[in-house]
């Protein structure tokens, strides 16, 4: 297994635990989160862009794989909004390794990994074209002028999604 941390910052030397964000999760127990190489792809975005990714289950019902995916082989799909498509160009990312031997599932629809001691980073790579990046992990990028009408209609599906930063996503009403 190899679990990766997707950065806009390029010196990262050590990962310190953090408080989790989500009101979900204690917040008394400081975390480093690290992503499987399957899910890896989700998080080729600026940091701050709202997207919506899913992909099928081998539970997913044939309707929501046509409907959702078509035709087509990809692996996965992201979806963001049109308003991103530009500092995508131009945003470089660093895609740190972690040695998995600390981390424990956190998420594994997500593919979320989760440590609480300090993580110093096997390896570094930098993607310049976040675009080709997405490509290569054989997976479907799709641009939307709103993303609330897809989240909300593959929260309701059978597949696997992970719904990011929607925080910063355009308010519903301007669906």
């Amino acid at each position: 297994m190899r679990l990766f941390h997707v950065s806009e910052n390029h010196e990262i030397d050590r990962f310190e635990p953090r408080t989790p964000m989500r009101p979900d999760l204690d917040r008394s127990i400081k975390l480093v989160w690290a992503i499987s190489e399957s899910r890896l792809v989700n998080f080729l975005t600026p940091r701050d862009c709202p997207r919506v990714t899913y992909y099928a289950l081998p539970e997913s019902t044939p309707d929501d794989i046509s409907r959702f995916l078509g035709s087509t082989n990809v692996h996965a799909v992201i979806a963001i909004e049109s308003r991103w498509f530009q500092r995508m160009k131009g945003t470089r990312l660093a895609i740190y390794e972690f040695d998995p031997k600390d981390f424990v599932l956190q998420d594994a629809i997500a593919g979320y990994y989760v440590s609480t001691s300090p993580q110093v980073p096997i390896g570094v790579e930098s993607v310049d074209d976040l675009f080709s990046a997405i490509f290569a992990r054989n997976c479907e990028l799709r641009v939307l002028p709103n993303l609330w009408p897809l989240c909300n209609a593959v929260k309701a599906s059978s597949l696997g999604f992970s719904m990011c930063r929607m925080r910063n996503a355009l308010p519903q009403e301007l669906q």
